[in-house]
């Protein structure tokens, strides 16, 4: 897995398979997922930083159990 941000254009890219893209996909004007033949490769968001979507947030989650 990959990920880049490109500051100087607000991009977020995700890479998650270096396979053959089958299929591409926007859900809005400014999110973009590509598909393998598996699932899916790869998601490019613009207006990343704008949208509040970078930088990114990961949670780490405890078990009860721990």
């Amino acid at each position: 897995m990959k990920i880049a941000y490109y500051e100087e254009d607000d991009i977020l890219f995700i890479e998650f398979s270096k396979a053959k893209i089958v299929r591409e996909e926007s859900l809005d004007w400014n999110i973009n997922i590509a598909y393998t033949e598996k699932g899916i490769a790869e998601i490019t968001i613009l207006d990343a930083q704008k949208n509040g979507l970078y930088p990114l947030q990961i949670e780490k989650i405890i078990s009860a159990a721990a």
